[in-house]
């Protein structure tokens, strides 16, 4: 998944999520950060959240059952799969994918896991930290090599 998909996804939700909500264009507009103006062209389809303004929806409203129906509830995960895409960074501990999560490898307590709704992959080390994610199955079985490989060998 790209930034765009993921907006266009975002973009398709705003309605649905403001309804589930409760909330009034005006009120939604106010929680966004958006003219009421804006909110009604992108629910008509003829504006975006953009990369921004989707992240903002995705995280004020990570609760939505609307969303995490979509999008197996790691919109986070998500997220951060997306914005570091091709970027190295430290990742936090994880719940070590308890939920929503399937393992497809687990050696030396490094596990290869994939969402189960949204697809995307990621591999946690042996504390449940997340050190890589990315939507391409390739990339993230090339990593794991690589981790497995860095790793002093047993006597």
């Amino acid at each position: 998944m790209t930034k765009a998909d993921f907006v266009e996804f975002m973009d398709g939700k705003l309605k649905l999520v403001r309804t589930e909500y409760g909330l009034t264009q005006d009120k939604m507009a106010v929680v966004l950060g958006i003219s009421k103006k804006t909110l009604v062209e992108i629910e008509k389809n003829r504006k975006s959240l953009g990369w921004t303004g989707a992240v903002a929806l995705a995280s004020i409203f990570s609760g939505s059952i609307v969303l995490q129906d979509a999008t197996g509830g790691d919109l986070d995960d998500i997220i951060i799969a997306i914005a570091f895409r091709d970027i190295t960074v430290d990742y936090p501990k994880t719940w070590g994918g308890k939920v929503w999560w399937k393992s497809l490898n687990d050696e030396h307590g490094y596990r290869l896991q994939q969402n189960l709704f949204s697809r995307h992959f990621r591999i946690l080390d042996p504390d449940d930290r997340r050190i890589f994610s990315t939507f391409n199955p390739e990339e993230a079985q090339e990593r794991l090599t690589e981790l497995l490989q860095e790793l002093p060998k047993e006597k």
